[in-house]
């Protein structure tokens, strides 16, 4: 595993009066200031929420099953939101079983793990507490923007109250969900014709790599140390073979295949579903433009910075450019 750096800045700088970056951000705040979350919503979708006493493993199998990655969580005894069910916490529990208990114990023993119990694995791990963030409907896109870049969370739970004043999730909304609602309604298109070497959005410098052969369970802990949620696969050149996220670690911890978390990533990778739709890139001259309209016409999570030869350059994430947007620095 390595760390690969440049000469190009990590964090964004604050954009003098005359810079592309304010105008970019002036207009897209103003945007963001008159639509609220509720706006992002689609006419019609289905909402899956897990109670805290589910069974983690019914809970994986839902996820699966509905296609997603995540989902709130509902304590039945409080009768209140209780958090989200996200990756990190199928990596955190992978990660406690390597090093906590044989493959037999683990098989055995997440059989009968209850969601609400994943929050004792983070304290074992020492890892932090996920934090509780939630927002009105009617909020505005700007606050949940700044909300998530803050936080750094991929996504905010929307909760209301009743007229008995018992609170309800009416959905949740995603980092991916909102630039696409920007991508698809945004107007000053023009603003958005500059380049990312030009607006320096992005991460350049300590990137962690890995080659094929590197055991799938240290990429599993440069997840949980970094707090990252992707790792480039690189050959000896630097060339970006592959990408390998966090995502991957659901279909570990829904098979029970704990006794395969030594093997090569690269054999692992090649068991992803025929439907993985791969990896995104783009280069410093890609424009922010471009990058929406890749957002606007496929789900995407990130894109990976390669040179004309398909070397690693850096990683533009959804939460850089919404950071971006809002004027956040980390």
């Amino acid at each position: 595993m390595t760390s690969r750096g440049s000469s190009a800045d990590r964090e964004l700088e604050a954009p003098s009066a005359d810079s592309p970056a304010l105008e970019i951000q002036t207009l897209v705040r103003s945007f963001l200031k008159e639509h609220t979350a509720y706006d992002v919503l689609p006419v019609s979708y289905r909402l899956i929420v897990f109670d805290t006493r589910l069974l983690v493993k019914k809970a994986l199998a839902g996820l699966v099953q509905n296609g997603i990655v995540s989902a709130p969580l509902w304590s039945s005894e409080l009768h209140r939101f209780a958090g989200m069910l996200t990756v990190s916490d199928f990596v955190n529990l992978i990660q406690y079983y390597y090093t906590h208990a044989s493959v037999e114990d683990a098989l055995q023993d997440i059989e009968k793990f209850e969601i609400g119990h994943l929050r004792d694995v983070e304290k074992k791990l020492g890892a932090p507490a996920p934090q509780l963030i939630s927002m009105h409907p009617m909020s505005s896109l700007y606050d949940a923007c700044r909300l998530l870049a803050e936080s750094r969370a991929h996504r905010v739970p929307l909760l209301d109250n009743d007229a008995l004043g018992t609170e309800m999730i009416i959905s949740v909304i995603t980092q991916y969900r909102i630039l696409k609602f920007i991508a698809v309604n945004y107007q000053e298109t023009r603003s958005l014709r500059r380049s990312l070497a030009e607006l320096k959005i992005g991460t350049y410098e300590n990137i962690a790599t890995a080659p094929l052969s590197t055991p799938v369970i240290e990429l599993i802990n440069i997840f949980v140390d970094k707090k990252i949620s992707a790792v480039p696969i690189i050959d000896e050149n630097g060339v970006v073979l592959n990408v390998y996220e966090s995502v991957d670690v659901m279909s570990i911890a829904r098979s029970g295949r704990y006794n395969e978390l030594d093997i090569p990533v690269g054999e692992a990778l090649e068991a992803r579903p025929k439907d993985y739709p791969g990896v995104h890139t783009c280069t410093l001259n890609d424009t922010l433009y471009s990058i929406f309209q890749t957002i606007r016409k496929q789900r995407v999570y990130r894109l990976i910075v390669v040179d004309q030869d398909k070397k690693l350059i850096g990683i533009v994430s959804l939460s850089d450019i919404l950071g971006y947007l809002v004027g956040y620095q980390r």
